[in-house]
């Protein structure tokens, strides 16, 4: 599957930028292969538009803020959040004012600390955390780009097989490779894994989790949302719940910006955002150097060309469910929809 010719996915929500990153200016995006800016205006509204000045094509994403809206930086001209031209600094006083023009516009919304857009009609909702509802801290971990797709991303969230090997240096147990039982229940956005994995509890997660132990179990209560988002809800024997949530945001055919945030029921003081994020970051370093291994181009129809065992069930599921979804797409509204 390549992101940028699978029509399907411009009608996704996905995080581009943590707010706090655009308090200085404007910052570029590439989403889809389609280069944009996201930026705040004076009310602190998110906005995303096509990085292209209508008048001479500078890109907006090298602009700056003024009067609360966002101005180009190579002649001054500005926009407000539905990429109107609201002002051209050239006219004369008197002629000043709202113009004609505009650029491309896209729907904005702040979620979770994060500016998300899509390009298109939404065929879903942006998921929803209970998390949030229950009162657990959130704790931001990472930003990044991976080279890598974003399916292969998440397949890798629920593969049961890769602990004992990808993760021997931190919780996986070299010496029991056996992959634990998992249980799918499918929905029509995507679906819900259950599994028990026994673990090994190493010195860094003792602190973390409050627990003596050499070994432990995990719980996975763990969301797939068709395409590229998840949540894995991890509760230990002792009631402690460390919730992750990570989203592969496609920029290109080869690259996905990983936006991964925490929620835990526990406070600060019994363990430091620093010591979770240090614990989580040895972690997905070692997913990041297999995964960037990967090839990019995943196949979605199995006839081979990748091999399976019972333990990629839910990376089959998700391969189904996606090449049900893009056929029902274009066989209908995706045909018809103005994009």
């Amino acid at each position: 599957m390549l992101a940028t010719q699978t029509r399907l996915l411009q009608h996704i929500w996905y995080p581009l930028i943590p707010v706090g990153h655009l308090a200085d200016g404007p910052k570029p995006f590439r989403l889809l292969g389609r280069d944009l800016v996201v930026w705040l205006d004076g009310e602190g509204r998110p906005g995303v538009l096509e990085d292209r000045c209508c008048h001479r094509t500078a890109r907006l994403s090298k602009g700056f803020y003024a009067n609360g809206v966002l101005a180009c930086g190579y002649h001054g001209w500005e926009y407000d959040v539905s990429g109107t031209v609201v002002r051209v600094p050239q006219r004369p006083v008197d002629k000043q004012g709202r113009t004609s023009m505009r650029i491309g516009a896209f729907r904005a919304e702040i979620r979770y600390g994060h500016v998300w857009t899509c390009l298109a009609e939404p065929l879903y909702d942006i998921p929803d955390f209970e998390e949030e509802r229950e009162g657990f801290r959130c704790i931001p971990e990472f930003y990044e780009v991976w080279d890598c797709a974003g399916l292969r991303v998440m397949e890798n969230s629920f593969d049961n097989a890769h602990f004992s090997f990808v993760h021997r240096a931190s919780f996986g147990d070299a010496g029991h490779p056996e992959p634990a039982k998992l249980d799918v229940t499918e929905y029509d956005d995507g679906f819900l894994f259950r599994s028990e994995v026994p673990v090994v509890n190493p010195p860094a997660q003792k602190e973390l989790l409050r627990m003596d132990s050499d070994r432990t179990v995990r719980h996975m209560h763990a969301r797939w949302w068709l395409p590229f988002a998840r949540k894995l809800r991890i509760t230990y024997p002792n009631g402690l719940i460390h919730s992750i949530v990570t989203i592969a945001t496609p920029i290109d055919d080869q690259s996905s910006q990983i936006c991964q945030w925490v929620y835990r029921n526990d406070s600060e003081a019994d363990a430091p955002a620093a010591k979770v994020v240090a614990f989580d970051r040895q972690v997905t370093e070692e997913d990041k150097g297999i995964l960037e291994s990967t090839e990019w181009d995943v196949p979605l129809d199995q006839t081979g060309i990748e091999m399976n065992m019972p333990s990629d069930r839910p990376g089959v599921t998700m391969r189904r469910q996606l090449q049900a979804a893009i056929a029902a797409f274009e066989a209908g509204r995706g045909r018809t929809a103005a994009e």
